[in-house]
């Protein structure tokens, strides 16, 4: 006799098998985020209205650069640069964005 479980539920979360899941790559642009309080961040931009999510997200906590973030936007992140990776998505309100640099995607692509 084989058993096959759809989904199971505890205490009102329910869990579904990884297998069953589809994962959706996210399309947005590759973008260097600047947040209030010093975060600096980079991932897949999503924005909807002023609800913004950071795919595949990193906070940029070294920048390993002598010309800035507009460096690593262009050439991507150098040897010396730290990247620590948030574990998916960050999400933020448009209203805490200093800035936000578009970063050449090539370059980005094997770190997101």
């Amino acid at each position: 006799m084989e058993a096959s479980v759809q989904s199971l539920s505890i205490n009102g979360v329910d869990y579904v098998p990884k297998s069953s899941v589809q994962i959706t790559q996210p399309n947005g642009p590759t973008k260097i985020v600047v947040l209030q309080r010093g975060w600096v961040m980079v991932g897949k931009l999503e924005r909807n209205g002023s609800e913004c999510k950071l795919h595949n997200a990193s906070v940029i906590r070294s920048w390993g650069t002598t010309k800035g973030l507009g460096e690593i936007a262009s050439e991507g992140p150098k040897s010396s640069t730290k990247l620590d990776p948030c574990g998916g998505v960050v999400e933020f309100d448009y209203l805490t964005v200093v800035c936000a640099i578009a970063c050449e995607e090539s370059k980005w692509a094997k770190y997101l």
